[in-house]
């Protein structure tokens, strides 16, 4: 019989995190943090299948999700905080190290953790979004982008332009999405387009267009995208965010100098020596390490780095599953083999 996917929650005097577990519960653990506007039902397709390959394989919802605690003050998303619930979460095990899987906001986690507690790392990997060993803030990544797509007459920040319309229009931002979340969720949740490469991502024009959605201040009905949610994935996500809020995802862009400031703690002087897999997306024009230098600074802190180029867009683990896990696998065998012997 395959391993069920069951629900958990540990609480500590600091904070509730909800997760998912699959698998032995004496098995080497991986840990698969998301990023936003996501849940921990984004490894759906990673769990079970890791599982049988002989892992306790764990995805919570990170703080501000799904059954996780959500907090009122933007300064309570700051990355440091979801490093603390995360090795609270690993202690909850009785485990000393795990390997760590991140995507999106879950990434920037995943690389503190590696870099402020290497000693809770067998391995790390991340999808996506690439280390910046100064924090992941517009100051450690404007300088990276590609001004023969994005000049900066027209693009000050690139495609990174929404993140700061998040600081200076951060009620406008959260009430788009919130105005019909299905919708925002439809919209959002759609496969890599091949043909967006070598243009501007439309995550460039937020702040020209006074908002997301070309500024119509909520998101179009446009038909879900099969090849990344079903429609059971789709009311989930939206059953979540419709009782949450966008206040608390949102937030976590509202902390670059917080993020920045905690970076420069990092031990080893943010070099990372431990097993590092990245998987690029080829087809991510906002996260963009394949036509900008985006990938750089990782290159040169990761000193057992793998690379390894996934046909998808930025929903990755959902869009292109079987990629993914090939990729994670074949990392796991030969990178780590004294976790695990498959």
């Amino acid at each position: 019989m395959p391993f069920p996917i069951t629900e958990h929650v540990v609480k500590t005097k600091r904070h509730t995190t909800a997760y998912l577990a699959c698998g032995a519960p004496d098995a080497p653990v991986i840990n698969f943090l998301h990023g936003w506007p996501e849940l921990s039902i984004s490894w759906r397709h990673q769990l079970p299948v890791f599982a049988e390959l002989g892992f306790r394989c764990v995805a919570p919802d990170m703080r501000g999700y799904g059954k996780s605690s959500v907090y009122a003050q933007h300064s309570d998303y700051a990355v440091e905080n979801s490093v603390r619930d995360m090795i609270e979460l690993l202690d909850s095990f009785g485990r000393e190290k795990a390997v760590w899987v991140g995507h999106d906001w879950g990434s920037p986690v995943v690389w503190d953790i590696a870099s402020h507690h290497p000693d809770r790392c067998h391995g790390v990997v991340n999808l996506c979004v690439p280390y910046l060993p100064g924090g992941f803030a517009p100051k450690n990544f404007l300088p990276l982008v590609d001004r023969t797509l994005y000049p900066e007459s027209k693009f000050p920040a690139g495609q990174w332009e929404y993140q700061l319309f998040y600081q200076e229009n951060f009620p406008a931002a959260s009430a788009a999405f919130e105005a019909n979340t299905r919708n925002t969720v439809k919209a959002l949740f759609r496969k890599g387009n091949p043909a967006g490469r070598g243009q501007p991502s439309r995550t460039a024009l937020i702040r020209q267009e006074g908002g997301w959605f070309g500024g119509a201040g909520r998101a179009p009905d446009v038909p879900v995208d099969t090849d990344v949610l079903t429609e059971a994935d789709l009311a989930a996500y939206t059953a979540a965010l419709e009782r949450n809020g966008f206040f608390g995802p949102d937030s976590w862009y509202m902390n670059h100098d917080r993020n920045v400031a905690y970076a420069a703690k990092a031990v080893n002087g943010g070099k990372l020596g431990m097993p590092v897999l990245f998987l690029h997306a080829a087809h991510d024009v906002t996260c963009d390490t394949m036509g900008s230098r985006l990938a750089e600074p990782m290159r040169e802190y990761c000193v057992n780095l793998t690379e390894v180029v996934v046909q998808s867009g930025h929903w990755m683990a959902q869009e292109s599953p079987v990629a993914v896990n090939a990729a994670l696998a074949k990392w796991l065998a030969t990178k780590l083999d004294s976790v695990w012997a498959p």
